[in-house]
């Protein structure tokens, strides 16, 4: 006979079955059950709580039953419908005899009893009182402290993953997955806390329902069936003990369960293997053994069973011995070195990284500054402003450094360095003079200002006569900072050049295929975005940069410099925003017909092979000429840009950046045409 498809597709639908199953246990709170299925819905409860029992025993961590406060709540809640559904049958047709409410409830009833009411009501209330009292409460207490610990400790532990994340010891999948578990663990812990609750409230409500069954039984039973005062007793008393017991029982091993889960904590492993690995050492087997010999000889004491269990400690006590005496002498060994290691290790090149004197390894491990939270800072800043995300910075000691010296290097090769004086705070006086007060002289790490160390109680007073202060991390972080943004062409890697492109939004996935790889390369790609960041332009908006490649291919431009031109054409807005000085507007100068005379008549070569030919005094009268006019303007309180002709603005720049590397030249065609714009000199 085949199954109706309805039917298929409700047992293939998870989420289906699980809605009509919840639904069907709020039915059966109201309407009567036939004792057939009563019979399998008590199976199914006692089956279940043995499934939660043995899945929390053999769980590696509590993480990995996040699903388990949500299993309390549908237990609880089918161990109440059965409940009220064999309270209805009882008080129905308990008169009926021991088989009224079916046959599990029956046989609990009788097993439990064994012929005698009283002794079966006694042991029925003590494992009331243990599940009640014992497992239930010290489970819910357990679990409250659970989530307070785990809630408390959070922000510690994400500043802990920040800090492993900033100096490199991971990346940012493993960070991301690392504070998905401590989400995970807090809102495991906190659910744990309320699903307690509804365990101790299942305890009560079976405790009141035995009571009304009790009660009501015998009363019914006698009152409206007839039945002998006595017999009413013995009918309804095994009735309840057997309907107590079958629904008790889950309970206890449900809230065993949860105690498991709540107790195990950060122990890895399976229950078992955690007991047996810290319970089964040899010196407490051995006095545990000892003890119980001792016992058996005791006055009245059964001999037989001490005896047993002391041998049984001195065997598990001397393999133990045995395991722990081979282990020791395979660690002892020399472990056997893997020629092709130490040589594949030495490969691997730290694109960043700072090398600390042993006077600065405070400043690592988070011990006052936190030169961890400056890094990640940085990190933040550079993408927001530059448009990627900086490779991690590797933090590592270095003792052929001076104590308070450190080494920052770019690729292996050193970039800069300085020293601090932790914990003393540097002074910097911005008139350009050092500052008059008591302190240690210094030229600043960065920019080689003339700059002072002084203590930390002298803070305010510099603060008072106008100098910036900054500590020791601070220090080395603007350090840091400048190198990265001098070096940001070559921390550009093709990876992370390909992740940047990974990570675009869908809406651009066409311009995408477009023009990888059938118009350009990554490596092209690449290039074009290290000649923008040399020129610390942001690459952040890479749909538009992308979409200026495209032009410029279209229009049949193939080298870097012309399509980097094209696409410096397409961020015009943003040049020019960048340029723009504190008083709205772009502050100019411009080079003058004379000199773009000269440098077009100095290009030589076909098409985008153009060089610059100019006469080395030539060369050396317009590096003057700039230095004088941007002295000027810069005296005057303006950062101008060099404005000049498109087809010179490359071979302006090669020249340029030489002696002024942070000035910034623009073509006529990068200028936005709403952009604010005001000459303050011309070349």
């Amino acid at each position: 006979m085949r199954m109706p498809a309805w039917l298929r597709n409700i047992g293939g639908s998870t989420d289906v079955a699980l809605a009509i199953g919840v639904v069907m246990l709020i039915v059966v709170l109201v309407v009567p059950l036939p004792v057939p299925l009563l019979d399998a819905g008590l199976a199914l409860s006692v089956t279940l709580s043995v499934l939660v029992l043995m899945t929390a025993l053999f769980l590696l961590r509590p993480l990995d039953f996040t699903s388990f406060p949500t299993i309390l709540l549908l237990t609880t809640l089918l161990r109440l419908a059965l409940n009220v559904a064999t309270t209805r049958t009882i008080l129905t047709h308990g008169h009926e005899g021991p088989q009224a409410a079916g046959h599990v409830v029956s046989a609990f009833g009788g097993f439990l009893m064994g012929g005698d009411v009283l002794v079966g009501l006694i042991v029925f209330a003590i494992l009331l009182v243990v599940n009640f009292m014992v497992v239930t409460k010290g489970s819910g207490r357990i679990a409250e402290v659970a989530a307070r610990f785990s809630l408390d400790a959070m922000p510690g532990k994400q500043m802990a993953i920040d800090a492993d994340l900033s100096s490199g010891l991971i990346d940012d999948k493993v960070a991301r997955q690392r504070r998905a578990d401590l989400e995970a663990e807090s809102g495991f812990y906190g659910a744990m806390d309320g699903a307690a609750k509804f365990v101790r409230g299942d305890a009560i409500a079976g405790l009141i329902i035995t009571g009304i069954n009790l009660v009501g039984g015998i009363a019914i039973g006698a009152g409206r069936h007839g039945l002998p005062f006595m017999e009413a007793i013995s009918t309804f008393a095994s009735l309840t003990v057997g309907d107590g017991l079958v629904s008790q029982i889950p309970a206890l091993l449900t809230s065993v369960a949860a105690g498991i889960v709540v107790t195990k904590g950060n122990t890895e492993g399976t229950a078992d293997k955690a007991l047996v690995k810290q319970l089964g050492l040899a010196k407490p087997l051995w006095i545990a053994s000892a003890s119980a010999a001792m016992m058996g000889f005791l006055p009245g004491m059964p001999l037989i069973p001490f005896l047993l269990l002391s041998g049984a400690f001195a065997a598990g006590a001397w393999n133990r011995g045995k395991a722990d005496e081979v282990a020791g002498t395979a660690a002892a060994a020399p472990p056997a070195v893997s020629p092709e290691a130490p040589i594949a290790e030495t490969l691997r090149i730290d694109l960043l990284r700072v090398e600390l004197g042993y006077g600065l390894l405070s400043l690592a491990a988070g011990e006052g500054p936190r030169l961890t939270e400056q890094i990640r800072n940085l990190r933040k800043t550079i993408a927001q402003e530059m448009g990627f995300v900086l490779p991690s910075v590797r933090l590592q000691d270095n003792l052929h450094l001076r104590p308070h010296e450190y080494v920052v290097r770019v690729k292996e090769i050193e970039a800069g360095r300085g020293e601090l004086r932790i914990p003393m705070q540097l002074a910097i006086d911005p008139s350009g003079n050092r500052p008059d007060m008591p302190g240690e002289p210094c030229d600043e790490p960065t920019f080689g200002l003339p700059a002072l160390w002084i203590e930390e109680h002298r803070k305010e007073e510099a603060l008072a006569r106008g100098c910036t202060v900054v500590d020791g991390a601070g220090v080395l972080a603007t350090h840091l900072t400048e190198i990265v943004r001098e070096n940001m062409p070559e921390l550009l890697s093709h990876a992370e050049a390909q992740k940047l492109l990974d990570d675009l939004p869908q809406e651009h996935a066409k311009l995408l295929a477009d023009l990888i790889p059938n118009q350009i390369t990554t490596g092209g790609v690449q290039r074009v975005l290290q000649a923008l960041l040399a020129e610390r332009v942001s690459i952040r908006d890479l749909p538009t940069i992308l979409e200026g490649i495209q032009e410029a291919m279209a229009a049949g431009a193939r080298g870097v410099p012309a399509l980097v031109a094209v696409v410096r054409t397409r961020l015009a807005r943003q040049l020019s925003d960048a340029a723009r000085g504190p008083a709205g507007y772009v502050p100019l100068i411009a080079l003058s017909a004379e000199w773009e005379q000269a440098f077009a008549e100095a290009l030589i070569g076909p098409g985008e092979d153009r060089q610059l030919a100019m006469a080395p005094s030539r060369l050396h009268d317009f590096m003057n000429r700039v230095r004088d006019a941007f002295d000027r303007a810069t005296a005057q309180g303006e950062s101008p840009v060099l404005v000049c002709s498109p087809s010179a603005r490359a071979h302006v720049r090669a020249i340029v950046e030489r002696f002024r590397p942070s000035t910034a030249v623009m073509a006529q065609t990068e200028i936005h045409p709403r952009a604010r714009i005001r000459t303050v000199g011309a070349i």
